[in-house]
C-alpha cells in the first residue's frame, strides 16, 4: 500500500478537529459543485458528482450540504474551476503531485510556490514528477461485502488491471481512463465502496525516518490547508510515523 490511500490512512489516524472537518467539507463541497456544474445534476447520470458524493459521505459530510453543493452548481455561473495539477519538490527532495480545483491559477500556483520554498522544496516544470507516479484509479471494497471469487471475477471481465487480497479490503486498480466504466459495473453488486478515487501512485517510495516524516507531514499538513488544494501525492514512504 502506497500513495494517497496510504497519507489519508496517516491523517485520519491523527484525527481531525473541526476546523479541519470544515476545511474538508469545504473541498468536497467544491468538487461535488463543479462535477454537477459539468455533467448531469443527476448523481446516476453523473458518475464523476457520484464519485464526489460517496466521498462526501465518507467523510460524514451532511446531507444538506451536499444539496447545497448540487445547488450552487447553478449559481456559480460567473466561476469557472479549472482542475490543474502541479509538480514539485518538498524536504528531502521527496516527489510531489498536487491536485488543485481553482478559479485563479496564479495565487494557486503562488500558494505553492511559497510553501515548498519556506520548507527546502520547489515547485517544478510539468511533468518533472509525473514520470514517477503511475496515475490510476482505486477501489476499495470491504471483505464482507462479496466473496472473493466474486470480486476478481466481475473486475477482471469489467477490464481492471489488477484485484488484490489486502488486509481488511479488496482493491481494484484500473487504468484512468477506466476507472468510472468499471466502478460502475461494480456498483450494480455493490452499494457502497470503502474508497473510490483516482490516483498518483509513487513507482518506487524514498525511505524517510521518523523525525523527516515528521517534517514532512507538516509541510503537507500546510499545503492541504490551501483552500485550491484537493489532493496531495508523495512518494514518501511514511511507515516510520506508525
Amino acid at each position: 500500500m502506497a500513495g494517497h490511500s496510504h497519507w489519508a490512512g496517516i491523517k485520519h489516524k491523527k484525527g481531525r478537529a473541526d476546523k479541519e472537518r470544515s476545511k474538508i467539507f469545504s473541498k468536497l463541497s467544491r468538487e461535488i459543485t463543479v462535477a454537477a456544474k459539468l455533467g448531469d445534476k443527476d448523481p446516476n447520470m453523473n458518475a464523476r458528482l457520484r464519485t464526489a458524493i460517496q466521498a462526501a459521505k465518507q467523510a460524514n459530510m451532511p446531507k444538506d450540504n451536499i444539496s447545497r453543493a448540487i445547488s450552487k452548481s447553478e449559481i456559480s455561473g460567473n466561476k469557472n474551476y479549472e482542475s490543474l495539477r502541479y509538480e514539485g519538490f518538498g524536504p528531502f527532495n521527496i516527489a510531489l503531485i498536487i491536485e488543485t480545483l481553482t478559479d485563479n491559477k496564479n495565487r494557486s500556483a503562488s500558494g505553492i510556490r511559497t510553501v515548498l520554498q519556506k520548507n527546502g522544496g520547489r515547485l517544478g516544470e510539468s511533468g518533472s514528477t509525473a514520470h514517477m507516479f503511475s496515475n490510476c484509479g482505486i477501489i476499495h471494497i470491504e471483505k464482507d461485502k462479496i466473496k472473493e471469487e466474486e470480486i476478481f471475477e466481475i473486475a477482471i471481465n469489467a477490464g481492471a488491471k489488477d484485484c488484490v487480497n489486502l488486509d481488511k479490503i479488496f482493491e481494484i486498480i484500473t487504468e484512468k481512463e477506466d476507472f468510472y466504466k468499471i466502478k460502475t459495473e461494480l456498483e450494480k453488486k455493490i452499494e457502497t465502496f470503502n474508497y473510490s478515487s483516482i490516483e498518483w501512485r509513487p513507482i518506487n517510495l524514498i525511505d524517510l525516518a521518523k523525525d523527516e516524516c515528521e517534517q514532512l507531514l507538516e509541510v503537507l499538513n500546510t499545503l492541504e490547508e490551501l483552500d485550491d488544494v484537493q489532493n496531495i501525492f508523495t512518494n514518501a514512504n511514511m511507515k516510520n510515523l506508525q
